[in-house]
């Protein structure tokens, strides 16, 4: 008997900062609009508020959030709060941060449509799986760390969160580096 040990490279992190997510976002905003002009722009709290905002702005548009949550690592998501502004009879745009396998915008989408929007497309900061939105910026494998994600208070400390940190050592990125 032949016994393989299978050695997986640990993933690639990619850390985004301030100045790169809004490059990110005004080209997200720029590939929309050349073909679609949303009447509400609707985050997934909490990582697609943001880019949504920006999104919103940019376009000149309203803005709203709902909010879906994941139990655990690999749970299904679940809808916590409906959206902020009513899709009824609007354009929607649905923007999250990051997409890999598609269940935080599907869920978003069903509850977008039961609340009557007429048309909802879907666009993400950076594709990292396999979900095809139907706007993205960024297409990239890596395990993403957001600008406004990266931190969190600790015993009173802001240090980096402590998933974040293990998912750079993984990757070998030196301590100095971060």
């Amino acid at each position: 008997m032949v016994v393989r040990k299978v050695v997986t490279q640990p993933k690639a992190v990619l850390e985004v900062d301030w100045p790169f997510f809004g490059e990110l976002c005004r080209a997200l905003a720029l590939k929309v609009w050349k073909t679609y002009q949303p009447d509400l722009v609707v985050g997934v709290a909490r990582a697609g508020v943001i880019p949504g905002a920006v999104i919103a702005s940019i376009m000149r548009c309203d803005f709203a959030s709902i909010t879906l949550k994941r139990s655990g690592e690999g749970e299904a998501p679940s809808l916590i709060s409906r959206p902020t502004l009513s899709p009824r009879k609007r354009k929607v745009l649905l923007v999250d941060s990051t997409c890999e396998s598609g269940d935080t915008i599907r869920l978003a989408l069903s509850v977008l449509r039961e609340e009557g929007a007429t048309t909802v497309k879907t666009a993400v900061a950076i594709r990292t799986g396999s979900y095809t939105p139907d706007f993205v910026a960024l297409q990239n494998p890596s395990f993403i760390i957001l600008p406004w994600d990266r931190d969190v208070i600790e015993q009173g400390e802001i240090v980096m969160r402590p998933d974040y940190e293990a998912a750079l050592r993984t990757a070998g990125v030196p301590k100095a580096g971060r």
